[in-house]
């Protein structure tokens, strides 16, 4: 019986890199689109991060005690080349989001068959919580990123004998630079139980070179020695590291229910800077499937890494439910194991039926398109309009850089709490030169200038010529210009 005519067409034939091709310009779409306009301005935690940054200085070891730090001095040098806007600090977010979409589809295509990566990767994109991280100009991307990596350079060592050895140099490279990152040490730990625990990880290991190994352990070791040194400084660091509140005890019932309300109250969604839950119903029901999919093959490798990463991330979330990204790669992992058993458990039903399995895939199909498109409406909507969380974020900075900012100097009055941020936006300033202060006093009656919103004060022998404002319905009067 010859192949039929859906087999030897061009869409059939290259159906994967169509798929794959689809999903990259998605995810540049989406980025752009997440960066740019929605939700269009600044959190509490990116003015934060953006501060952070701006205080980094080599010169000063004191000051690089923060967790994060690869991400903030990357965020440091787009403002050195850039300057400080908007778009360049959500710009480190949006680099690692696209390089963290590249390493899935490929961990996805090691661990599933190609159209469950496909799959799965498409949903894990168009997610609220991705595309929030995404283009959050704080450091949440990076829990997703590390993990993504490390697993994708720990199953390319065990699994692949093609460049296994630049997949170890990546490995220890991402291992070292993932300490600085809170709670990447318990998915290191993970791995090395898989690798401790696990007949073929264990047995792949021992035919390792052992010299060679050791060598790049001390790779890792020499990128993680700063981190050490900075620990001495600040001994605070590393609790914080380890994902530990900073007040004791921490009242477990309270942050149990704050878990729920992130993952599974569907009843009363709750708004703000982040919304919840973070996953929609039919994600939580693939993800419910994918969990006994991973019970049913508990003596798998990857079963053994996700389970012990699981088991080393409930205490932590319980004492600190503030790391709500921490679970997206291993929720990611079990929503691809849910696909993959919803077609398994259709195609073994007809096995030999091309039209029933043709048929099976409509309501899948029918089933991703919702989550594709009710995740990226929800987050369209939901962080442009909905009342709470659109007020969540400041377009303070876009208003100053198009309305106030000019050629020459410019004066602007702020509170003590806005001067850390407006000092930064000063410090990297590539157009004239920015005067900022928190009184009128020491200012020149012959130069116009301007305020914040919290800054803004009556001022004698001066006059509010303009007031710059926002859509939003309350608190829009942002800026005041005097002359």
């Amino acid at each position: 019986m010859g192949k039929t005519p859906l087999v030897n067409s061009f869409l059939y034939k290259y159906r994967y890199l169509l798929g794959y091709g689809a999903i990259v310009l998605l995810l540049i779409g989406l980025l752009l689109f997440s960066g740019l306009y929605v939700p269009g301005g600044l959190s509490d935690q990116e003015l934060n991060s953006t501060v952070k940054s701006a205080s980094l200085d080599i010169t000063n070891p004191s000051s690089l005690t923060v967790t994060n730090l690869p991400y903030s001095l990357l965020q440091q040098a787009g403002f050195h080349i850039f300057g400080v806007s908007n778009f360049t600090i959500k710009l480190p977010s949006l680099i690692f989001a696209f390089v963290t979409s590249i390493g899935a589809v490929l961990l996805l295509r090691r661990w599933f068959k190609s159209n469950i990566a496909v799959l799965a990767t498409t949903i894990m994109i168009t997610t609220g919580q991705f595309l929030f991280v995404a283009q959050s100009g704080a450091a949440g991307i990076t829990y997703i990123a590390w993990s993504v990596w490390l697993l994708l350079a720990a199953t390319m060592i065990t699994g692949s004998q093609r460049h296994r050895r630049f997949w170890k140099v990546v490995f220890f490279i991402i291992a070292g630079l993932s300490l600085y990152t809170p709670l990447s040490l318990y998915l290191l730990l993970a791995i090395a139980s898989a690798a401790l625990l696990h007949p073929h990880v264990r047995y792949v290991i021992r035919r390792m070179s052992m010299p060679h190994l050791t060598t790049l352990s001390l790779l890792t070791i020499i990128i993680a020695a700063p981190l050490i040194y900075l620990i001495t400084l600040r001994p605070a660091l590393g609790p914080e590291l380890l994902g530990l509140p900073t007040s004791w005890p921490p009242n477990l019932l309270e942050n149990a229910l704050t878990l729920s309300q992130q993952y599974l109250n569907f009843i009363t969604p709750a708004s703000g800077t982040l919304m919840t839950p973070v996953f929609g119903l039919g994600s939580i029901i693939l993800i419910g499937l994918g969990g006994w999919q991973l019970f049913k093959t508990r003596y798998t490798a990857r079963s053994y890494t996700v389970t012990a990463w699981t088991v080393l991330l409930i205490p932590i979330l319980l004492i600190n439910p503030n790391y709500t990204s921490v679970t997206f790669v291993p929720f990611l992992l079990l929503l691809a194991s849910g696909l993959e058993y919803l077609l398994k458990s259709w195609y073994g039903l007809f096995p030999k039926n091309p039209y029933a399995r043709i048929v099976g895939l409509v309501p899948l199909v029918i089933l991703v398109a919702g989550l594709v498109f009710s995740g990226v409406g929800r987050y369209m909507y939901g962080y442009h309009y909905d009342p709470k969380t659109a007020t969540s974020f400041t377009r303070d900075l876009i208003l100053f850089n198009h309305h106030i900012k000019g050629e020459g100097e410019t004066v602007i009055v702020v509170s003590n709490d806005e001067k850390e941020f407006y000092d930064a936006v000063a410090k990297y300033n590539k157009q004239g030169t920015i005067k900022v202060t928190t009184d009128t006093i020491s200012l020149s009656k012959d130069h116009n200038f301007a305020a914040t919103r919290k800054g803004h004060e009556k001022v004698e022998d001066r006059e509010v010529s303009r007031i710059i404002t926002t859509s939003h319905s309350n608190e829009s009067d942002r800026f005041y210009i005097y002359k």
